[in-house]
């Protein structure tokens, strides 16, 4: 398998494993398709997610680690997703929810499992695109809640994608981050 899921820390699945466990959390969640799954549901494939936060002139990136998300399966497919983040007292649960990011990334990692070179799977977000991209980095060994995205990294936009750009199509990161810079950079204020 050329695709590999760093481990959650412990802490964060055992929040998640928690929620699931509380009636009032998955009956209070926003999401319907959690709240009627017909048996048992299931935490799988955690995703550390990074905020995209900026784009420097000379097109480095500036990520942080937001959290961790959980795939929520009830049979043969995700219903769901579960969102951590770090507080000052550890790792602690955030939100359910559905939604089209939630089959988008499933679908995205059953195609990089096809990818013959081997990649960390990981979820990038660009919140001033509104933009949520699986990405792959290439070093397999490293801490999945650290780093930055590589030039020979893999970004695949999650649908719905912003427009002009395609959705669960691999961009290297040297290829898609000037097209990110661009967007995201004021255009100048012309003169009177």
């Amino acid at each position: 398998m050329p695709l590999h899921v760093p481990p959650a820390p412990a802490p964060a699945l055992r929040t998640v494993l928690t929620a699931l466990g509380s009636p009032t959390a998955v009956r209070e969640a926003r999401t319907p398709s959690l709240r009627n799954a017909q048996g048992p549901v299931t935490p799988e494939l955690p995703l550390p997610v990074h905020v995209l936060d900026r784009i420097t002139p000379e097109g480095a990136s500036a990520t942080r680690l937001a959290g961790w998300r959980f795939l929520i399966r009830c049979g043969d497919r995700a219903v769901a997703a579960a969102e951590t983040r770090l507080t000052p007292d550890g790792w602690a649960f955030s939100h359910f929810f559905e939604g089209p990011y939630v089959a988008a990334t499933e679908l995205a990692l059953r195609e990089a499992e096809s990818v013959q070179q081997p990649y960390q799977a990981r979820l990038l977000s660009v919140p001033e695109l509104y933009m949520l991209t699986l990405w792959l980095h290439g070093d397999c060994a490293a801490d999945g809640a650290t780093g930055h995205p590589a030039a020979t990294d893999l970004l695949v936009p999650l649908a719905p994608a912003p427009p002009g750009i395609a959705a669960n199509r691999p961009y290297q990161v040297a290829d898609l981050l000037p097209v990110l810079t661009h967007r995201v950079t004021p255009a100048p204020l012309l003169s009177a």
